[in-house]
């Protein structure tokens, strides 16, 4: 985190990770002085910070000075799902014509710190990792609209993951392996194919999670 940016600017960095790593559950209701006091800010730019996240969906304003996360319906789901691939199969595929060999280690070294994290069943550096894995791909594409959508619609589907983690083996097919094949090889389909299976497999696993009643009712 680069200290010279704006207060408004950290307070927004920060509270964004706390929504999109799970750090804030969705459903658990936070006080803004409670947040005021883990980010360490003053209450104006962490103010002006919930403001914008509410503004993006992340998060949803209570009663008596109380945000939560969201949680997700079914409908949700799928118009969140439906709305990652369709972005991030085309950012892949724009990507993968910039994507070196220098990306590529980058790709294997970020892929190789998210299987340690599956090893040792550490979730939090799971879901960072593999959020890092697909924005280091997605960053080649030159596409910043594209890239701010999908930065957005894993804003409203990432703490959902935490959540699923919890409760489901991290083990699962391993699309990011496929997808390193095809950018090595420079295929195009096996690559949005990947991306594809990957994002249908975090969708199972929220809606496996909302079957089983994991996250309650939906805000």
């Amino acid at each position: 985190m680069n200290d010279r940016l704006p207060a408004h600017q950290i307070a927004y960095e920060r509270l964004r990770d706390m929504v999109l790593f799970g750090d804030l559950a969705p459903g658990a209701a936070v006080t803004i002085e409670g947040l005021v006091g883990q980010l360490g800010l003053g209450m104006t730019p962490v103010r002006e910070a919930i403001r914008r996240l509410i503004a993006e969906g992340a998060l949803h304003l209570l009663g008596n000075r109380r945000v939560c996360v969201p949680r997700l319906d079914m409908g949700a789901l799928e118009d969140l799902g439906y709305a990652r691939e369709a972005v991030e199969v085309r950012l892949a595929q724009k990507a993968l014509l910039d994507c070196d060999m220098a990306v590529l280690g980058q790709l294997r070294a970020i892929d190789a710190r998210l299987d340690r994290a599956i090893a040792r069943g550490d979730i939090p550096a799971y879901l960072r990792e593999n959020h890092g894995f697909h924005f280091t791909l997605y960053a080649c594409a030159g596409a910043q609209v594209l890239e701010a959508l999908a930065a957005s619609l894993w804003l409203r589907f990432g703490p959902s993951l935490r959540v699923v983690c919890l409760g489901a083996p991290l083990r699962q097919p391993d699309n990011h392996k496929r997808a390193l094949a095809a950018i090595e090889a420079g295929d195009g389909a096996a690559l949005s194919d990947a991306i594809s299976a990957d994002i249908a497999q975090g969708v199972a696993n929220i809606r496996a999670g909302l079957d089983a009643g994991l996250f309650g009712a939906p805000q």
